[in-house]
């Protein structure tokens, strides 16, 4: 599966020597301002992705950033951001990156190139697992696989906001066989400023999104610290569900690896790696990494080999 991304290029075609890469999450948006590959700035503003956000939002979000990284005379963009499933999906991105860049030539590629790229690898696949979850990987002829990545409604199993779902669904189900909250059901109470698990219902259809809800993920993660029992259990399914992505990945392209795993769950959660390895080693796959630096330090690999 030939994975989308577009390349916009205006007058400057001049070998770029200040160039700014941009990592587009369901959650912020990071930028950085390289010159002749010395970092210039490095910021953060709101998501770009026009799944989270307007195209409004997102054209603000990105207008603040290239202010604060004062890259006005940049010649090279290069953008990784989910939701960017088809050449016409990367075009819509690239149109709304112009306007702060409009001598620059842009690349917008979906965010698990970045990954594999800051991994330091040319093949192999790469699984993010932050408010949402994909994995996409390419083998050495050129062939590429991708799996999941279809957007919270449908998917991002193993996610931030898979986890905040769940943890809804769990205490939920507690209230519905009569039992009091847990620490995990209570501590998600604390943190929404609600009183009782029936509130959850409305407070989760009444205008709390994607992010909200991922952001109720780090509770999971002290619960089964804690030893609760559930918590342990979701994440065990978390790590379960993207290895699948991976190993499905693998399948297609007909590799054993590297697995990079990263984004936010994956590069700081300890107990989903060791369960994403574990379920990966039962399916023969031990090549497995996590990232050890953010995926827009791939930007540099893409950008210049």
């Amino acid at each position: 599966m030939e994975q989308a991304g577009t390349v916009c290029e205006p007058g400057n075609q001049e070998s770029p020597s200040s160039i700014v890469g941009l990592d587009i999450g369901g959650s912020k948006t990071r930028g950085i301002h390289w010159v002749d590959g010395a970092l210039q700035a490095d910021a953060e503003a709101g998501s770009a992705n026009v799944q989270n956000v307007s195209r409004a939002e997102a054209a603000a979000n990105l207008r603040e950033l290239f202010g604060t990284l004062a890259a006005e005379k940049v010649s090279r963009v290069y953008a990784g951001s989910g939701g960017v499933d088809t050449d016409e999906d990367a075009a819509a991105l690239a149109a709304l990156i112009a306007p702060c860049a409009p001598e620059a030539r842009i690349t917008v590629v979906h965010d698990t190139r970045l990954l594999l790229a800051a991994g330091g690898a040319d093949t192999g696949i790469a699984v993010i697992a932050g408010t949402g979850s994909a994995a996409w990987g390419v083998n050495a002829d050129g062939a590429q696989s991708r799996a999941g990545g279809w957007g919270y409604l449908l998917g991002d199993e193993g996610s931030g906001y898979w986890f905040g779902r769940e943890a809804v669904r769990h205490s939920l189900h507690r209230m519905n066989l009569d039992l009091p909250p847990d620490r995990l059901t209570s501590a998600l109470l604390t943190k929404c400023g609600l009183q009782d698990p029936g509130e959850l219902i409305a407070h989760f259809h009444g205008g709390t999104g994607r992010r909200y809800w991922a952001a109720m993920s780090p509770l999971v993660f002290t619960a089964a610290v804690e030893g609760h029992r559930e918590s342990l259990a979701m994440i065990d399914r978390a790590g379960k569900d993207l290895a699948a992505l991976a190993a499905q990945c693998a399948a297609q392209l007909k590799i054993s690896g590297p697995i990079v795993l990263g984004s936010g769950l994956g590069m700081h959660q300890p107990p989903l790696q060791e369960t994403f390895r574990t379920h990966l080693a039962a399916a023969g796959l031990t090549d497995v990494h996590v990232l050890a630096q953010d995926p827009i330090f791939g930007v540099l690999k893409l950008a210049f080999g």
